[in-house]
């Protein structure tokens, strides 16, 4: 038999060629990535085998992690744990092992010691409870405990990480893997993962992943084909050089490009079989070329699990040693199984292995599981909890798999995995009415049970995934259940429909508990019921019933001592009534924090630091708006919240402030800094768009498809509505398209009036954006003399503004007033309009200008740029170039390309030796047309004829012809408007920002 291990790589050197260049920036000092997809057995691992020899080679050092099926079991961290053993007793390790999290992984285990969740979603009525850090128990502090020991690594030797067969990654494994490619760009590591292109189904969990890692600076896709039939002759004649040609043939026919496939076909050819059609029938026929014993063990180990220890294959198999021992030695040299380092066997492709389980009878499976089960049962640290629950259920044993899913659902908390948590507390409630003494085994009843996934789900971010587990509990409870109970279900639905936007639903459940108990005697779920209904009342617009039930809340925690009740009450009614002196709202708010703390309630703490930097961010002190952020979102990393709601909304309020401040490169890396961002918070990245849209990055297009894709799925997301909006109507605005930003800007106001009724100010903005496109639009036309298109674009212009204006009386009437931002845009809107009407009014950009001064560094500069151009139009060429210079200075600062090739456009235009870097030469018209030409140029700018243009000169119609054809041809244009633009680009039109007649 032929060493097929050893046999030499063919038909990837372009491929290999790539992954080493990869290296080699590791090698230099740089971080890397690389996203290795193929089909299943087109050779990916074979190719990261030479690309590990090549590397070790170079001195690097290789760590490899693989992914393995576990079905629904969810194993978190399976493969890093792979990855970091071998350096778990090395010196670098040593301190990271003191991360109790990160102690574990190294150890191969997960932590214990850390407390049970509470149940049901306690902290959301104001129980005192344990911090919260110890639910998420380090989450944050564990990913980058890793980061830290790679990094401490990497110092010592550049690595190459390989993680392999990511289609098989569990949730907490992929969002590490989001950390680690974010957080280790400056590290001298190269990361390859690897995953089957072929298993990715519409709805796979990857998918998404993969789509935002493609965008991360240092990280490349490389797809790995079907080799060409050449190279799979080559592959098949080097494994066996004497093989027939019509053997070769019908492999390479057969393969169709797939590596493994040919190697299988190949070796049942071999053993003097006909080559069967399906390769299931090829995979097995390899199985059945094994002895009875081989074959048995097989089927344990593809029971088993891709990789699988000998004590259970000992254990399970009903051999004694000495069959064992030949037993796996045949499926050894036979090429089924391969020995691992860590002594474990593993199918050498995971195809065989699902060839092996569709062929086991329905009884031969269950009993397999039966037994591996026991024997994890018999066998301390022999296997995780969800390995145990997942044999469990393949033998039927369904009150075991409740068992081990909720003690593998508590590992999975221990160890900060709540997407693994709530995938075994669904899995224990799918179980329930199958077992008989459910309650006795849990440890609760099942409407508890259905709320601690519910607040697991909120924890992992699947907020739409807690509404439904909550609305099966009220179901449960029936409207004959216990009122105490269904009040205090219904408040904590309606806290989560409040944080998917479903404020209509949220008020109907707030109004159904406070109805179920009753205001005295004072009661805790009372008081929430009341301090929840003031909130979703006051989102509702129902001032007076939210005044009279945040009255009562603030009572009743007074007289309970229900700090957190109290706090989160002042919160709302701090937001609602105001005070026009922010010192009076800040002393209240920090007076709600101290007893936020102590009342040990992380997320109304957390609420209030929110808020503590929302007052002044509406007033326009971003400065004093970003030490709370950042006070806030440190606070969160500490108390291991970084997922929560409000901690995800201070991270979207910092990256819109530092945008605002001109902190591009911090909003962005504040948009991208958490390894997982929930579907709920889209926005946080979503918000980091305008920074790619303002320097013209050529991957914003993308990214906005992406965000515009989340929109549709998450209609009722304003926040993330808003943000891809504004970078839609700026894209569409750069490339010149009015039409796009015009209509995505009114549906977008339409549905924000929809949701949030007059409390909309954020239209102004909108509105103000897309009228800049617009505005362009008309003066073009009339620059072409086209009248009818001009109109056109003052009505839709019109109309934007009207939806600003509208917006603006609503809020007056129904809000109260508002801040330094909204002043500035609605002062940009009246510039705009001024603008779009062909008026020239300086002293109205002017005030855009100063009005933006709050702190809005980009929209300043912008401003400033159409002020330069309303003083070209009154030839106040000292007062544009001045005003030039400092956008420029801006966009030079922020790396604003499409604003610097505006304004060196501008530049260009009025003939304005600015001394900007790219603003050329300044070409007088006299120096391209003759005086009659430019005459000619300037009455063909204003739409006239040869016809007219010969009468207004007093020249032939077949004159003014010679010279209309002379300008085309210098200016290189095919057309009489295209002449117009191009001179109009070039700064060589007489009469430069006069408006149109």
């Amino acid at each position: 038999m032929p060493q097929w291990d050893d046999r030499p790589m063919v038909g990837r050197d372009a491929e290999l060629a790539r992954l080493l260049a990869a290296v080699d920036r590791a090698i230099d000092g740089r971080g890397c990535a690389v996203l290795l997809a193929g089909d299943a057995g087109v050779g990916k691992t074979r190719l990261l085998d030479e690309l590990a020899a090549r590397a070790a080679g170079r001195g690097v050092r290789v760590l490899t992690g693989h992914c393995v099926d576990l079905g629904d079991v969810g194993l978190p961290y399976l493969p890093f744990v792979d990855l970091l053993r071998p350096v778990a007793g090395e010196p670098a390790a040593a301190s990271a092992a003191a991360q109790p999290a990160l102690a574990g992984l190294l150890a191969g285990r997960a932590v214990a010691g850390a407390p049970e969740l509470p149940a049901g979603e306690a902290a959301d009525l104001g129980r005192p409870l344990t911090p919260r850090p110890l639910l998420d128990d380090g989450r944050l502090q564990l990913f980058e405990a890793v980061a830290a020991l790679l990094g401490e690594l990497a110092a010592v030797t550049p690595l190459l990480v390989v993680f392999e067969d990511a289609h098989w990654a569990d949730r907490s494994s992929r969002d590490l893997l989001r950390y680690l490619l974010a957080r280790l760009a400056d590290v001298p590591v190269a990361l390859v993962v690897s995953y089957r292109s072929d298993d990715l189904h519409r709805r796979h969990p990857l998918r998404p992943l993969l789509a935002e890692l493609v965008r991360l600076p240092g990280v490349e896709r490389l797809e790995l084909a079907p080799l060409p039939d050449a190279a799979v002759g080559e592959l098949v004649r080097g494994l066996t050089p004497e093989v027939p040609d019509s053997t070769v043939e019908d492999v390479v026919a057969r393969a169709e490009g797939n590596a493994f496939y040919a190697e299988e076909l190949l070796a049942a050819g071999l053993a003097g079989e006909t080559l069967p059609l399906a390769l299931t029938d090829v995979l097995l026929a390899r199985v059945e070329q094994l002895g009875e014993a081989a074959q048995r063990v097989v089927r344990v180990a593809a029971v088993a699990g891709r990789r699988v220890r000998h004590e259970l294959v000992a254990a399970v198999g009903g051999l004694d040693p000495t069959e064992l021992e030949a037993a796996l030695a045949e499926a050894v040299h036979r090429h089924l199984l391969v020995v691992s380092d860590d002594g474990r066997y593993r199918f050498r492709h995971a195809l065989l292995r699902e060839a092996v389980l569709a062929d086991l009878l329905p009884g031969e499976r269950v009993r397999l599981h039966a037994a591996i089960a026991a024997h994890l049962l018999a066998t301390p640290g022999g296997g995780t909890a969800a390995e145990l629950a997942l044999h469990a259920r393949g033998s039927n044993d369904l009150a075991g798999a409740l068992s081990a899913s909720l003690e593998a659902a508590a590992e999975a908390g221990r160890v900060g995995a709540p997407a693994e948590q709530l995938q075994h507390l669904e899995a224990a409630l799918a179980l329930w009415s199958a077992v008989p003494d459910a309650a006795g085994r849990a440890g609760r009843d099942q409407v508890e049970l259905l709320l601690d996934t519910a607040a697991a789900a909120r924890r992992g971010g699947e907020l739409h995934r807690a509404v439904a587990l909550l609305r099966s509990a009220l179901e449960l409870l029936g409207e004959d259940g216990d009122p105490i109970a269904r009040a205090r279900v219904h408040s904590t639905l309606a806290q989560a429909l409040g944080r998917i936007e479903d404020q209509a639903a949220a008020h109907r459940e707030t109004s159904r508990a406070m109805a179920l108990v009753p205001a005295q005697p004072p009661s805790v779920v009372r008081t929430w019921a009341a301090a929840t209904h003031a909130r979703t009342s006051y989102d509702r617009g129902l001032r007076a019933e939210g005044d009279a039930a945040a009255d009562e809340a603030l009572a009743a925690a007074d007289t309970l001592g229900l700090d957190s009740a109290w706090a989160d009450t002042a919160v709302s009614l701090v937001r609602m009534r105001g005070s026009g002196d922010r010192a009076v709202v800040r002393a209240r708010l920090e007076e709600a924090l101290v007893r936020a703390r102590r009342s040990r309630d992380t997320d109304v703490e957390m609420r209030v630091l929110f808020n503590l930097a929302v007052v002044p961010q509406d007033a326009g002190d971003v400065a004093e708006a970003l030490t709370w952020i950042d006070a806030g979102l440190e606070r969160a990393r500490e108390l291991g919240v970084e997922w929560a709601f409000y901690p995800a909304e201070l991270r979207h309020l910092g990256v819109v402030a530092r945008y605002v401040t001109g902190n591009w490169e911090g909003s962005l890396q504040l948009a991208d800094q958490l390894a997982r961002v929930p579907v709920m918070a889209a926005h946080v990245r979503a918000a980091g768009l305008l920074v790619q849209v303002g320097r013209g990055d050529p991957a914003a297009a993308d990214r906005v498809a992406w965000a515009r894709g989340l929109v549709r799925r998450l209609d009722a997301h304003v926040l993330l509505l808003l943000a891809t909006a504004s970078a839609e109507i700026d894209l569409a605005a750069w490339a010149g398209d009015a039409g796009t930003a015009a209509e995505r800007a009114r549906a977008a106001a339409e549905r924000v009036r929809t949701l949030w009724g007059a409390d909309r100010l954020a239209v102004v903005r909108l509105s103000a954006m897309a009228l800049a496109p617009v505005g362009d639009a008309a003066v073009t036309a009339r620059l072409l003399g086209d009248d009818a298109g001009a109109r056109r674009w003052v009505e839709t212009g019109e109309e934007l503004a009207g939806l600003a204006h509208a917006a603006v009386e609503d809020h007056l009437r129904s809000v109260g007033g508002y801040g330094a931002e909204g002043v500035a845009w609605l002062t940009r809107v009246e510039a705009e309009q001024a603008r779009l009407a062909g008026r020239v009014e300086p002293d109205l950009w002017r005030a855009a200008v100063d009005a933006f001064g709050y702190g809005h560094v980009y929209e300043q500069a912008r401003s400033r740029w159409r002020l330069a151009e309303a003083l070209l139009a009154t030839d106040d060429r000292a007062g544009a170039a001045e005003e030039l210079r400092a956008a420029a200075s801006v966009a030079d600062r922020l790396g604003a390309a499409p604003l610097r090739a505006a304004l060196v456009a501008l530049a260009r235009r009025g003939r304005l030796p600015l001394d900007l870097p790219g603003a050329g030469r300044v070409v007088d018209p006299a120096a391209v047309f003759t005086p009659r030409e430019s005459e000619v140029l300037g009455l063909l700018a204003r739409g006239r004829t040869n016809r007219q243009i010969g009468a207004e000169l007093y020249i032939s119609e077949k004159t003014a012809s010679v010279h209309v054809s002379n300008i085309l041809a210098k200016l290189g244009a095919g057309g009489r408007a295209e002449a117009v633009a191009l001179a109009a680009a070039r700064g060589l039109l007489p009469s430069v920002g006069a408006p149109a007649s």
